[in-house]
């Protein structure tokens, strides 16, 4: 497989997993609005710093597990119920009002880094999510677990999320001046994307029955 092509796999993997709300790309955008882009960045530097040690681990751990297809098996149809309930979730549960992010205090660009870097370690959502997707990408042979792959799907799934968290500083405005029919629209939104997840890894786990 091409490493571009991977690339971009990586970095549009990265970019479902980072669209959902949530502690990094709102804290992102709440200090890019506070202190200016220059420290959103540097935040968004230091968390996607983690994020490559993450998917790289996320990798290698795949790559073990792929050897073991029992446990595949198991992983993909508890992914399958996962992502049906995160559809469900978003499409018919979740709030329209987003919550309120708390006022950061001011910091320096050094201590925004590691601010990103800090709460990027905490969460751990990316290890088992980028493990499950490197599985099944490469279950469709649009990924294979040589080195180089690797690096490349690494390399894509950093930019994609610092990509999506610099989208979320650039229209942090917008989303919080129009809470309801932003956070509607992006509900639908991510539910359509798990939903569509959900249907490939269904049609993936009927492919090996």
């Amino acid at each position: 497989m091409d490493i571009t092509v991977i690339f971009f796999l990586g970095l549009i993997v990265a970019l479902i997993g980072v669209i959902p709300p949530g502690l990094l790309n709102m804290t992102a955008a709440k200090i890019s609005l506070k202190e200016g882009d220059t420290r959103g960045v540097v935040f968004s530097i230091g968390v996607c710093v983690v994020v490559i040690a993450q998917t790289y681990i996320a990798a290698i751990f795949a790559r073990k597990l792929s050897n073991h297809l029992e446990i595949v098996d198991v992983l993909q149809r508890v992914a399958f119920v996962i992502f049906v309930l995160i559809t469900i979730y978003f499409l018919f549960v979740a709030k329209k009002k987003p919550k309120e992010v708390s006022e950061t205090a001011r910091w320096s660009k050094k201590g925004r880094f590691f601010q990103g870097v800090f709460l990027s370690a905490i969460n751990i959502f990316p290890i088992p999510y980028q493990a499950y997707m490197t599985i099944t990408l490469a279950s469709f042979n649009w990924l294979d677990f040589s080195q180089i792959s690797i690096i490349s799907y690494v390399a894509g799934a950093a930019m994609g999320t610092f990509v999506m968290l610099y989208v979320y500083m650039f229209f942090f405005d917008r989303i919080k001046d129009r809470s309801f029919t932003s956070q509607k629209s992006m509900n639908y939104l991510i539910g359509a994307i798990t939903g569509i997840i959900s249907i490939i890894t269904l049609i993936n786990i009927i492919k090996e029955m």
